[in-house]
């Protein structure tokens, strides 16, 4: 029920206005009335009884917010016998019997008092057209034993007339403003015939005045059958009329509803688009309202388009539809068929005839460049001049394989920019205007049939085992060696080799039985919503390695989003600039989800330096391979991850005391060979808790990141540090005499007194380490007894000259 308040400004302002003037006919009419001769009063009780009781018994409009009854005939009876006064109390009391009958549904107060108010003022305004015209006093007033009907006649006819126009009228503006529909359609289809109940009444009212001036029982006695007559008559041909309209109403939801669900079904086997024709219609509807379109049949049009401006699509080979880069001129005349297609399909249907050329036309433009017809400026239909801002807009700000969705203002730029030449000014201004209403409208997502959710399953970018299984065994009926070396590595379960050697020796074969010059895994940081070119392999491995897209935008990105295949993608859409920095370029690509659950770990990426390299084969091909592989990398990821975890130190990145022992403790030590010396520096940052104790632990971080760097640049090329302890740092040095040890480490003490640590802010922190240094061959002692004998000898030697405790600026 529409609440006062949501009614537009003009609607309010109406309403009001109808209801103080009603109210004021209402009030002088009582006042008159009160006035009158107590016999005269008498009658006009009679009559507004016998008013109320016919109109208890009412007959409810359909398709409209009225309902019609016999009363008419006492109304008209009270105005003629009794004055306009007594016929404007009548109206009154039964417009408000019938209100409160209404409340039991919890009908507004505001329209109680216009149902009240305005028959009310019609009525007054009537009754006082016909005194005027009739130029006489009330028959009670008048001494005559009867009065002839030809008499009457002129001024009845024009007072029913005025009294049926200025009540329809009042009505029909009020529910045009509720309902944001034409006025003159509202009257025109639900009150024009309505007149007859009018004339009909006020014609049983002559009757009854020509027999008698005055209303007793056997007046009554004439009428009442009269009335019950035409009461059964409205009430029979309403009903036929609800039913009727009922069915109409029936058969349209039906069909609509039919053609919904097949829009849905298309848009969901779409998988770039899915969605956008639901937020199309509702940015459509919504706009064409704002632009002041009134006629029901093209809003209805308007909504059937919208739902079916795509399905055009259905004769588009779907390579082209799903292809995640610019079409070729050839590709875009087959794409540009769908408007002509759809438009012809939904021509064959006779829904409705607004239908078809929104559907067809929807790509003109506005200057005359647009297709399929070329038509330009007001020729284009208005719903198709619409439907192409709303179609426009949302896929801007929709994500595509090609690039990222836009944010709502860039698109609104774009649609600006293309104001007057593509799109009408006056469509593409009101869409600005009123975009921010309209966009809450579309937040809400729409209720969707099961059956269309089934669908989206059984068309959703997952492998299906059962053809992969039969299409491995097709090609290792044809004895592909290299194929088979594939499928035996994917199959392993060893994770005794890393990833990296693990993706060497895959793309080593890919590349053997695809036309791939190049191949990438790209693996997922979900921390960062990053895919990573970690492994590379092939032309442009020094450019393209280590380059990261995010998820979701790029060839990589949209397939690790949708888990879905795409094939002969330009690789410049995936690599950027880095696909033309190689020898040859890269041209085209093929990538395949690495898929853990529901999740991509990763991306595997072919590329070609040839334009459609990539058959219908080799997507089946690379798809089952990404299958088998995933699984594999996803273990290796997992592993790798956990072993950097656990052997590295999370604030410098160095290896940790961990590592250090592993390679160094016999009897696999990787760096030491059985009978050479090793030597260890024990470092110590002097006052690092002074440091976390007065700015935090925060810079306390960014001095030991800094310090590491300053020590990695003062070693040899085979010498490593690894990080000990809270501020403690240890440098392996194999090979290494003491001495040389020792000079390396006073090397070390000067660089980093040399280089203080300057925050981004201006802080600058002086920095000053402690050392210590031991060599022993490893496999005469421990290597936590070396580190003590380091740490013996760090406090054991004197500071250097000049040595102070560090200070901070």
């Amino acid at each position: 029920m529409t609440s006062f308040s949501s009614l537009s400004r003009l609607a309010k302002y109406y309403v009001a206005a109808v209801i103080l003037l009603g109210g004021a006919a209402i009030l002088y009419s009582a006042l008159d009335l009160f006035a009158t001769p107590r016999y005269q009063q008498e009658q006009w009780l009679l009559l507004a009884f016998l008013t109320l009781l016919s109109g208890s018994i009412t007959v409810k409009v359909p398709s409209v917010p009225a309902t019609i009854s016999v009363s008419e005939t006492f109304v008209f009876t009270a105005v003629i016998l009794l004055g306009g006064s007594a016929g404007t109390i009548t109206v009154a009391l039964d417009g408000l019997i019938i209100s409160l009958w209404l409340r039991r549904k919890k009908v507004e107060a505001y329209r109680v008092l216009f149902n009240v108010a305005a028959p009310s003022l019609a009525i007054f305004l009537s009754a006082k057209l016909y005194y005027l015209l009739a130029a006489t006093y009330p028959l009670s007033y008048v001494q005559a034993t009867a009065t002839r009907i030809h008499t009457l006649l002129p001024q009845l006819v024009a007072f029913t007339l005025a009294y049926f126009l200025l009540n329809s009228w009042l009505i029909a503006f009020a529910i045009a403003w509720e309902k944001r529909l034409s006025a003159s359609r509202v009257w025109r289809e639900n009150f024009f015939w309505l007149s007859l109940n009018f004339f009909g009444g006020a014609s049983v009212a002559a009757l009854m005045v020509a027999y008698s001036r005055q209303v007793n029982a056997s007046a009554v006695g004439v009428i009442v059958p009269l009335l019950i007559i035409s009461y059964l008559t409205n009430k029979t041909s309403m009903g036929r009329l609800e039913d009727a309209t009922r069915h109409l109403s029936e058969i349209n939801s039906l069909y609509l509803s039919t053609i919904e669900t097949l829009a849905m079904a298309i848009d969901a086997k779409d998988q770039i688009t899915h969605g956008h024709i639901r937020r199309v219609q509702t940015y459509a509807i919504g706009l064409a309202k704002h632009l002041g379109v009134r006629d029901d049949s093209l809003i209805k049009a308007l909504e059937a388009a919208a739902l079916l401006h795509d399905i055009g699509k259905i004769g588009v080979p779907e390579y082209i539809l799903n292809k995640p880069g610019k079409l070729t001129p050839a590709e875009f005349e087959q794409m540009k068929l769908h408007a002509s297609i759809g438009g012809d399909l939904v021509a064959t249907i006779h829904f409705r005839d607004l239908v078809a050329p929104i559907v067809r036309h929807h790509h003109e433009s506005w200057n005359g460049t647009g297709y399929p017809d070329g038509l330009s400026g007001t020729d284009i239909p208005i719903g198709a001049r619409i439907l192409a801002v709303v179609d426009c807009f949302d896929a801007l700000t929709s994500d595509r394989p090609y690039r990222p969705k836009l944010t709502d203002d860039a698109a609104l730029a774009i649609l600006m920019e293309r104001r007057a030449t593509m799109y009408d000014p006056l469509v593409v201004d009101t869409f600005f205007r009123v975009f921010p209403q309209l966009s809450k409208e579309c937040l809400d997502p729409p209720v969707e049939r099961p059956a269309v959710a089934r669908l989206k399953q059984l068309v959703s970018p997952t492998v299906n085992r059962t053809d992969v299984t039969a299409f491995r065994a097709d090609i290792l009926a044809g004895g592909s060696d290299e194929l088979l070396r594939v499928l035996d590595l994917t199959s392993a379960s060893s994770g005794e080799i890393g990833l990296s050697d693990f993706a060497e020796m895959i793309s080593r074969h890919l590349r053997k039985i695809t036309p791939a010059r190049t191949c990438v895994f790209f693996i997922a940081d979900p921390d960062r919503d990053l895919l990573t070119a970690e492994h590379v392999f092939g032309v442009g491995e020094e450019v393209i390695k280590g380059q990261s897209v995010r998820r979701g935008h790029n060839v990589s990105g949209w397939v690790a989003v949708n888990r879905r295949v795409v094939v002969n993608a330009e690789a410049s859409l995936d690599l950027g600039e880095h696909a033309r920095a190689t020898t040859p370029h890269l041209r085209s690509c093929l990538a395949a989800p690495l898929l853990s659950g529901d999740d991509a770990v990763g991306v595997l990426a072919l590329y070609s330096d040839s334009p459609l390299a990539f058959s219908e084969d080799h997507r089946r091909l690379i798809e089952m391979i990404a299958s088998q592989l995933s699984r594999r990398v996803s273990r290796a990821i997992e592993a790798d991850r956990l072993r950097t975890t656990s052997l590295c130190d999370r604030v410098t990145g160095l290896p940790n005391l961990r590592r250090l022992t592993q390679l160094v403790s016999p009897p696999d030590s990787m760096l030491v060979s059985a009978g050479q010396p090793i030597a260890l520096i024990l470092l110590d940052v002097v006052d690092l808790k002074g440091v976390n104790r007065r700015f935090g632990p925060e810079v306390g971080d960014a001095v030991l990141a800094h310090i590491s760097t300053v020590v990695r640049s003062a070693l040899r090329a085979g010498d490593i540090l690894f990080r000990s302890e809270h501020d403690e740092f240890l440098v392996l040095l194999t090979q290494t005499d003491i001495y040389t040890a020792q000079a390396i480490a006073e090397r070390i003490v000067a660089q980093v007194a040399s280089e203080p640590y300057i925050a981004p802010d201006g802080l600058t922190v002086e920095l000053a380490l402690e050392s210590g240094v031991a060599s022993e061959r490893i496999e005469k002692r421990p290597l936590d007894e070396l580190i003590g004998s380091a740490r013996s000898r760090m406090f054991s030697q004197s500071r250097p000259p000049g040595f102070e405790v560090p200070t901070v600026h």
